[in-house]
């Protein structure tokens, strides 16, 4: 088709990645790309493929007193005037929000001027943002929505969560089981919430395990730049093989080398660990707004791809005996990897741009949903 389509997203990884995964899209289908964002956005978007980014002033009503909710209401009036003033210049033929404060005045500004809307929800569970905006835009995309959930299932299409090249080319390994006997790849992440958990919780366990357990450890470990040395040092006491970092800029591979993975249930985390096909033991952060993790789990897990278990109930005792059973059932992890990988979408990212274009084109989704339909 061709034209120019305007991106929204929060300042953050979670809200800007699946974003990029769409511009990629669109881009090689000759579309020119524009995102409009906060300052946050930097740390993230350098290599953004879009022909322009357009800072946009957002704000949250994180204060309920007056004064605050006046500054907030104002600066985000402000926002919509900026996004009113890039809608006019670049004339998008769709604006598509990814979720996130910055997402509001960009989405309010279109559906005033009438230019064809669509937002993506990575989670089970809507985000604040998007809840506000859903009655206004002409479509929801969903990684995890369910359309029957709520009172905007006919505006919902489930796409899953676009994701990154890497965990593409990653979704190619096959899952091998760990031989008798031979090393057994243990992934474990936090994210940036909620890592230190991981960090206390997992040594302790390993240090319970048997002994022939834990010569066959291959452990990597994603863990707090403040919590590193310790948990290198208690590998090390316990003669473990382990690697621990704050970041490791080949986390896709490492997945799929991985033949358990114990992690947060963040959408993104939760949408790779299917297209990969990895069988894991996820652990909702408890204090994620909405209890988004948990929501996003217990459908990797009414799948049969994972076993979720509250952080709560996770004593280095019941985790040790969790990672034990683990080693022994090369067998069940099997299943469990085919069971995630089946629920997987590898091609998000296409839906996605279809569904987008589609709105652009003047569709309504139920016109998009009968042309898709099987």
């Amino acid at each position: 088709m061709g034209g120019t389509i305007l991106l929204a997203a929060g300042g953050t990884g979670g809200h800007l990645f699946p974003a990029e995964a769409l511009a990629h899209e669109l881009g090689a289908r000759g579309w020119t790309i524009h995102l409009a964002t906060d300052d946050r956005a930097e740390r993230f978007a350098g290599n953004f493929p879009a022909a322009e980014l357009h800072a946009i002033a957002a704000a949250t009503f994180g204060s309920r007193t007056p004064l605050a909710l006046a500054r907030a209401g104002l600066t985000i009036w402000r926002g919509v005037r900026q996004a009113s003033a890039v809608i006019r210049a670049v004339r998008p033929g769709a604006v598509v929000g990814f979720g996130g404060y910055p997402t509001l005045p960009p989405l309010y500004a279109a559906t005033r001027r009438k230019v064809p809307t669509l937002i993506h929800e990575q989670n089970a569970v809507m985000g604040r943002a998007n809840k506000a905006l859903a009655g206004r835009v002409d479509a929801i995309a969903g990684g995890f929505l369910n359309p029957r959930d709520g009172g905007f299932g006919d505006k919902i299409v489930v796409t899953g969560n676009p994701v990154r090249p890497a965990v593409l080319e990653a979704a190619g390994t096959p899952y091998r089981a760990a031989a008798a006997g031979g090393p057994f790849n243990l992934l474990v992440f936090g994210g940036s919430q909620g890592a230190q958990f991981f960090s206390d919780a997992v040594p302790a366990a390993v240090a319970l395990l048997p002994e022939e357990h834990r010569k066959r450890l291959r452990l990597t470990q994603q863990a707090r730049q403040d919590d590193e040395a310790r948990v290198k040092a208690a590998y090390a006491k316990l003669g473990v093989d382990a690697q621990v970092s704050p970041f490791f800029t080949d986390m896709a591979r490492r997945m799929a080398d991985a033949q358990l993975v114990i992690s947060r249930s963040g959408a993104s985390t939760v949408s790779e660990i299917a297209v990969i096909g990895r069988p894991a033991l996820l652990v909702p952060y408890p204090h994620a707004l909405d209890h988004d993790q948990a929501a996003n789990a217990a459908a990797l897990e009414a799948a049969g791809g994972a076993e979720v278990h509250p952080q709560s109930s996770l004593t280095p005792e019941r985790l040790a005996a969790l990672i034990g059973a683990a080693i022994g059932e090369p067998e069940r992890l099997a299943k469990t990897a085919a069971a995630a990988k089946s629920v997987g979408r590898p091609n998000a990212a296409r839906l996605l741009a279809d569904l987008t274009e589609a709105i652009a084109s003047g569709k309504t989704v139920r016109e998009f949903r009968e042309a898709t339909r099987p």
